[in-house]
C-alpha cells in the first residue's frame, strides 16, 4: 500500500517551514545579514545532523520504507566536512562540539532510528528536500554576505552528484509516493517532519545571540521585526 506522502507532507508542514524562516537567524539571513561567527557555528551543528541521519540510513539500507529515498547523491558529511576545513583549519575535528540543541536533534534521529525508522522519512525530507530547493539562492546571500570566493565555505549548498536539481526534486517525490505504508503511518510521518522543523528552529534560536552580539540589537530587531510569508515554500515547488 502507497499513500501521496509528498503532497501531504507539503501541505501539513506549511505553517512549520514559515515559522523556521520567520526565526531571527533565518530572517536576517534571507536579507543578506550572515555573521560568519554563527554561520561557522551551525556548519559545525548540521555536521552532527546529517552524520546522525547518513549513519542511520546506511544502518537501515534494507528497510523498505527507507531504501527507495536514500539517494547518495544527496549526502552532506563530505561537503559539510570541507566547509569544516574552511571554517576551521585542518585541526576542525577538535575544534567543533554540537550545540545543546544540536544534540538533542542528533538524539531524536537515533532514538526515531531505534523505535520506529519509518519516521526518519519525515526528517530526511525535512532537510535534504529543503536544502536542494532553497540551495542555490542561500549559497548567493551567504557568499555576497561574507565576502567568499568560488565555492569557498559553501561546499554544503552544492549538489554536485545531481545534474538537474528540479528533475531530480520530481523522482525524490515520485519515491516518497512509492513507499510502502498505510494513511496513518503518513500521518505519523507528517508529524515527524513537523518535530524536525522544531528541532532545526531551536538550532537557529541558540545562534540569534552570536547574532545579535555581531550586529547589535537595533539592527536585528529591525530586521526581525516584519514576519515572511515563505519564500523558500515557492522555491520548493
Amino acid at each position: 500500500m502507497s499513500v501521496a506522502l509528498a503532497a501531504q507532507l507539503r501541505e501539513g508542514t506549511k505553517k512549520s517551514h514559515t515559522m523556521a524562516e520567520n526565526t531571527g537567524f533565518v530572517s536576517c539571513f534571507l536579507k543578506g545579514v550572515v555573521d560568519k561567527a554563527s554561520y561557522r557555528k551551525l556548519v559545525a551543528d548540521l555536521y552532527f545532523v546529517y552524520g546522525a541521519m547518513e549513519d542511520e540510513f546506511a544502518r537501515l539500507k534494507d528497510n523498505p520504507v527507507l531504501a527507495p529515498i536514500a539517494f547518495e547523491q544527496l549526502n552532506r558529511r563530505e561537503a559539510l566536512e570541507k566547509d569544516l576545513a574552511y571554517y576551521f583549519g585542518s585541526e576542525w575535528k577538535q575544534n567543533i562540539q554540537p550545540s545543546p540543541s544540536a544534540s538533542v536533534y542528533v538524539e531524536r534521529i537515533h532514538q526515531v532510528a531505534k523505535e520506529s525508522p519509518e519516521l526518519l522519512v519525515g526528517h530526511h525530507y525535512t532537510r535534504y528536500l529543503g536544502d536542494l530547493s532553497g540551495g542555490q539562492i542561500l549559497k548567493n546571500i551567504a557568499q555576497k554576505a561574507m565576502n567568499l570566493g568560488g565555492d569557498d565555505g559553501l561546499h554544503f549548498y552544492e549538489f554536485d552528484a545531481i545534474a538537474d536539481e528540479k528533475a531530480f526534486k520530481g523522482t525524490y517525490r515520485s519515491a516518497m509516493d512509492t513507499l510502502p505504508i498505510d494513511q496513518p503511518m503518513a500521518d505519523r510521518i507528517v508529524e515527524e517532519a513537523n518535530e524536525a522543523f522544531h528541532l532545526n528552529m531551536n538550532m537557529f534560536k541558540e545562534l540569534e545571540g552570536n547574532l545579535v552580539a555581531a550586529i547589535g540589537k537595533v539592527l536585528f530587531g529591525f530586521l526581525t521585526r516584519r514576519q515572511r510569508t515563505g519564500s523558500t515554500e515557492t522555491v520548493a515547488a
